[in-house]
């Protein structure tokens, strides 16, 4: 992302460094990739500055004094398919920072052909729109293929980017593996629904999380259409992971324990009422990327599809997201109230869309790599982020064949719940950056770098 974290968004396929790892690996036997960042140094050092930069997506000439380091973010085949079509992708880039005595900034520069902020869009596909069935369809969020290895349809996933460290050093083997530490990926699980239950290999997700309960990882996370589409989004989502109640829970969920939380919500001490039983955990308030997805009966007493929440009527669109300010009452989103049986939207003002009357809700060109509807429907609205996940500012811009990425947090944050990293110290920090070009799951990687202070 519901809010990201209570939608398919957060499935653990998701997860920064997602590596080829063996079908049994555990965090003691996993087959680690060697570094392929091609740079001449792994170390990124923050100079210390007495001027802060602006975080606007723009570089200032402080920036001059901080030395780039080129970064390589690599995507890498974790054997399965899982990233089909983006194995071997690059993402060149370079990193600089700097610090002051209350916070460190960081400027991230990716080379990307493509600007890629429209997050799964809404269209009408009439063809699909048959008997207990509606033609109201999301784009992919990555390139699909058929079964011949075919590309079908090009993916509309986001621009993202994120940052992984090691809180107070809790979690050993991060210090030699970094982002990999936490990647437990195809890790065999007990299957419950053979008789007799059996160990199998998971073949479909990967997934993060630590091996004891002391270990944390911070994460964070920059949703690059998330960003630009309004100064009061401009913020990483601060996320962190833990061993997600262990492997009791872990080794038989099929792969998918979830380690990975947003920041501010814990364990609440019950377990869930149902197999496997697994830990629960306090809720975040509503925001971050929250879905625009509802289910509702066809002619209102058929069968129950997934439809919009909001539209903006006739509206060619330009941006993938709405904003909270566009459902108030005094805003241009209509909540739609019913579907029917061919297609049509009421809406609740008592107007309606019928997306077949023109093409204005239907893709049209080449049905592979063409653009998606002209008035497609924002698969998400974005809501500002409060509390713990609020403490990183970032802002972002698009040069035409890149991205500028300017992003800042304080050296201490006011956590209180070992969620994120201290830099008050000014000790070296081991971290690994990952890069999403225009996918959900599928991301280039760039692991063991390292954090040090020019004091």
């Amino acid at each position: 992302m519901k809010l990201i974290q209570s939608t398919k968004f957060w499935i653990l396929s998701t997860m920064v460094c997602l590596v080829g790892y063996a079908v049994s690996c555990t965090k003691n036997d996993q087959v680690i990739i060697p570094d392929t960042s091609g740079g001449n140094s792994t170390t990124l050092v923050s100079v210390k500055t007495a001027t802060a930069p602006t975080i606007d997506g723009t570089i200032d000439a402080i920036w001059a004094n901080a030395t780039k380091l080129s970064i390589s973010p690599t995507v890498p085949d974790p054997g399965n398919g899982l990233f089909t079509g983006y194995n071997g992708e690059v993402y060149p880039a370079t990193l600089r920072s700097m610090y002051d005595a209350n916070n460190i900034y960081f400027l991230l520069e990716v080379t990307d052909a493509t600007k890629s902020i429209n997050v799964a869009p809404w269209y009408f596909n009439p063809s699909l729109n048959v008997t207990g069935k509606t033609g109201w369809q999301k784009e992919p969020s990555s390139k699909s293929y058929d079964v011949n290895g075919v590309l079908t349809r090009d993916g509309f996933g986001e621009d993202k980017f994120a940052m992984l460290w090691n809180i107070n050093n809790s979690t050993p083997k991060f210090i030699s593996q970094t982002c990999y530490a936490s990647c437990h990926v195809f890790t065999p699980y007990l299957d419950y629904s053979q008789t007799p239950a059996a160990m199998v290999s998971n073949a479909n997700n990967g997934n993060h999380y630590t091996n004891g309960q002391a270990e944390k990882i911070d994460m964070w996370w920059g949703r690059l259409g998330y960003i630009t589409k309004d100064a009061s989004l401009n913020l990483m989502d601060d996320n962190y992971q833990d061993w997600a109640g262990g492997p009791t829970y872990s080794s038989v969920t099929g792969g998918n324990a979830n380690g990975r939380h947003v920041d501010g919500i814990v364990p609440d001490g019950t377990f869930s009422t149902t197999w496997p039983y697994r830990p629960n955990y306090t809720v975040s308030p509503t925001q971050g990327e929250v879905s625009n997805s509802q289910n509702l009966k066809l002619d209102g007493t058929g069968a129950s599809v997934a439809v919009p929440i909001w539209v903006v009527p006739n509206a060619a669109s330009t941006s993938g997201f709405l904003l909270p300010s566009d459902t108030l009452s005094t805003g241009s989103a209509k909540k739609v109230v019913a579907v029917s049986s061919a297609g049509v939207l009421t809406l609740s003002n008592g107007t309606t869309i019928d997306p077949t009357v023109g093409t204005a809700y239907q893709r049209t060109g080449d049905p592979v790599t063409g653009p998606t509807a002209v008035n497609y429907i924002p698969a998400y609205i974005g809501v500002p982020l409060i509390g713990g996940r609020a403490d990183i500012t970032a802002a972002a811009t698009y040069t035409g064949t890149g991205w500028i990425i300017e992003y800042k947090r304080a050296l201490k944050t006011g956590d209180v719940l070992n969620q994120d990293i201290d830099f008050t110290s000014l000790q070296d920090q081991q971290f690994g950056v990952a890069f999403w070009n225009k996918s959900n799951n599928q991301h280039g990687i760039n692991p063991y770098l390292t954090l040090t202070f020019s004091k």
